[in-house]
């Protein structure tokens, strides 16, 4: 990089920069490992490049905010002073620059704002060394859609200068108004806004009164992650319940040397507690920027794709939802498990690649209600993300109402729908060259993949995923590699997008189960001969050298 120029225009300098060539946004937004944005000039190329990429900002409204990992408070100061530079009228900055994911899109809502950039690598470590994420979000409060994230790359290619402002720190603690240049900086509750919206779809009293009704307990672990001041505020402060039941509330730059992936490996502790002795009646996990939840009963882990198909089924005892459904969508490789929920209650399923960007169009255009992707992300059309606690609400609300155990619940379900065994392998850290042979060399099987046998299995299709938006007609292509067998099983192979090093290879295995008297085995036993048989067509041990997964789930 050149040595740093400056031209300056009043208070404003325009600083002389070079493009970076890996600021490509994956499924949700630039993340790289903090080293990497603590780069000269890293950081405000990117932000530039949001700027230069959007028509009409000036003098409009925006939201900052994200989930207090390290880097968090620095990259906020610096947006500041570029969203100044560049002409914005108002920000309105999370307290402690605490935005949770959900309460940023919440808050652009709200607000009519024109966009947010919420600050945060999901569910990826934090700390000095390890990941930090940047994400555009566009007025309606979801992920900026493929045809905004590409300007902005194709602007950070070309990128020769970026704008910011000279000026002191702005007091990120202190609510209220404050003057940033000719901007002003409103320092808002990171709270309060998301707590209203929770009162308005759920019932609160009746939720209330089964927390403090002593026949329920609960335990909510925050992973030392965002959603701490939240969980407490709605769980033991709004609601009632029980002081200590919020595990891991207080929001840590590194997350308390933890992974936030609410999982069964990296919420460990919470596990314990959930298959321990005297456990709680249900448990609850969110994750670094509290979009991702887990549900657990006692003893039980109910897998993301079977909880949005329970909600799905009752969503008619939740206020914000009695009056029905307009639709629901999943991500493809989430199990068809709520397809059976809508074709049952007569409406629509959609299914579209993984990454919530592609459920916003669905919701602004009421043809989906409920939405959710296998990777522990459910959600609404209250906002244009995925909702941790909303979920966590969501089935309390259900529990309240039912006074059922969440194991009864579930066994139900199964009962009427029949049981979707489903589990997904993740291989972390992939050499990115040997992740791209083996996606490359199924690609090549596909075409004599339809109709051949495998032991008990015939291949019904075999393809690449590909998606048209019914709303827009847009396509996206190369979106996972699917091989359906005739019995309606299935195998999917796809690269994970929100990783900063390495490839994430991610193999999912699906088998559709609708006798109840098979409905108690171990889902790792029940899939075996297709976890087999997905290492036999992929060739997975061979081509990138790893004997097991490093996470199953």
């Amino acid at each position: 990089m050149s040595p740093i120029k400056t031209i300056k225009t009043m208070n404003v300098q325009t600083v002389v920069t070079q493009p970076f060539r890996d600021q490509k946004p994956g499924t949700s937004g630039l993340r790289k490992k903090v080293p990497v944005f603590r780069q000269p000039h890293y950081l405000e190329n990117f932000i530039q490049s949001i700027f230069d990429s959007l028509e009409g900002l000036t003098g409009k409204t925006f939201v900052l905010g994200g989930d207090g990992r390290y880097y968090n408070r620095q990259a906020i100061q610096i947006i500041l002073k570029m969203a100044s530079a560049n002409g914005v009228g108002r920000v309105l900055v999370g307290q402690a620059g605490i935005l949770s994911t959900p309460a940023a899109s919440c808050i652009i809502r709200k607000n009519q704002a024109f966009g947010g950039i919420i600050l945060s690598a999901s569910h990826n470590p934090g700390g000095p060394e390890a990941d930090f994420g940047v994400k555009y979000n566009i007025g309606n409060g979801g992920p900026a859609p493929e045809k905004v994230t590409s300007a902005i790359f194709e602007r950070s290619q070309v990128i020769d200068s970026y704008k910011i402002i000279e000026a002191g720190e702005i007091n990120l603690d202190q609510l209220g108004s404050q003057q940033l240049g000719g901007m002003t900086v409103e320092v808002i509750d990171s709270v309060a806004d998301y707590t209203e919206l929770m009162e308005s779809l759920f019932d609160f009293n009746q939720i209330s009164q089964f927390l403090k009704s002593g026949q329920f307990r609960m335990c909510m672990d925050s992973l030392h992650a965002v959603t701490g001041p939240y969980a407490q505020a709605i769980f033991e402060q709004k609601l009632g319940a029980s002081a200590g039941t919020v595990k891991n509330g207080m929001p840590l730059e590194d997350f308390g040397g933890g992974h936030p992936d609410p999982n069964l490996v990296y919420a460990h502790d919470l596990v314990e507690i959930m298959f321990g002795d005297h456990a709680p009646d249900f448990g609850a996990a969110s994750d670094g920027d509290g979009d991702r939840n887990m549900i657990l009963g006692q003893n039980l882990f109910v897998t993301p794709s079977d909880s949005l198909a329970i909600l799905a089924a009752n969503a008619n005892l939740v206020p914000g939802y009695k009056n029905g459904l307009a639709g629901v969508a999943r991500s493809m490789p989430t199990s068809g498990a709520v397809d059976r929920v809508a074709e049952k209650i007569g409406i629509d399923c959609y299914e579209t690649p993984t990454g919530w960007k592609f459920f916003g169009n669905l919701l602004d255009a009421d043809k989906a209600t409920l939405c959710g992707e296998e990777s522990f992300g459910t959600g609404s059309n209250h906002v244009r993300e995925k909702d941790g606690l909303w979920a966590v609400l969501f089935w309390l609300n259900i529990l309240a109402v039912r006074q059922q155990s969440v194991e009864d619940i579930v066994k139900e379900h199964w009962k009427t729908y029949g049981r979707n065994y489903y589990s997904r392998h993740d291989y972390e850290g992939v050499e990115i060259d040997k992740a791209n042979i083996l996606m490359e060399n199924l690609r090549s099987l596909l075409p004599e993949l339809a109709g051949k046998e495998y032991g008990q299995y015939k291949v019904k299709y075999a393809d690449d995923f590909s998606y048209t938006d019914p709303v827009d007609g847009s396509v996206s292509e190369k979106q996972g590699i699917r091989i359906g067998f005739s019995d309606g099983d299935r195998i999917i192979f796809r690269l994970s997008g929100t990783g900063t090093q390495g490839a994430t290879l991610r193999l999912y295995v699906e088998s559709y189960e609708p006798d109840a008297n098979k409905h108690k085995q171990d889902t790792q036993a029940a899939l075996s001969s297709l976890i087999t048989l997905a290492d036999e067509i992929a060739q997975i041990k061979n081509t990138i050298g790893r004997e097991k997964p490093t996470v199953i789930t």
